[in-house]
């Protein structure tokens, strides 16, 4: 694996821990960037953006838009990867003491 895709599937396991921290299990593309980027992943809007399609295509979340801007929402599927009740292929597992 390279280091883009080991960057990538660990952002989105990122992504979608702080999407299941949120009350309402939301967030929009920027404070998502603000998040991956205190775990070192600086990345562009379109990095995050395509990390999010991914996502949705792995049924992990769902996506709308406000304008310009992708908000995320966790779907089932995502929140039990995080919780390691399932496993999406492409999305880093989380540890034990996570």
């Amino acid at each position: 694996m390279s280091y883009e895709d080991k960057t990538a599937e660990d952002g989105r396991l990122v992504i979608l821990k702080e999407l299941a921290m949120q009350v309402d299990g939301r967030l929009n593309e920027v404070s998502l960037m603000r998040v991956l980027e205190t775990f070192a992943i600086t990345r562009s809007r379109e990095w995050v953006r395509t990390q999010l399609r991914k996502l949705a295509e792995l049924e992990a979340v769902r996506i709308t838009e406000a304008g310009t801007v992708m908000i995320a929402q966790i779907r089932t599927l995502g929140r039990n990867h995080v919780e390691r009740r399932e496993r999406i292929e492409g999305v880093t597992r989380p540890s034990d003491d996570a």
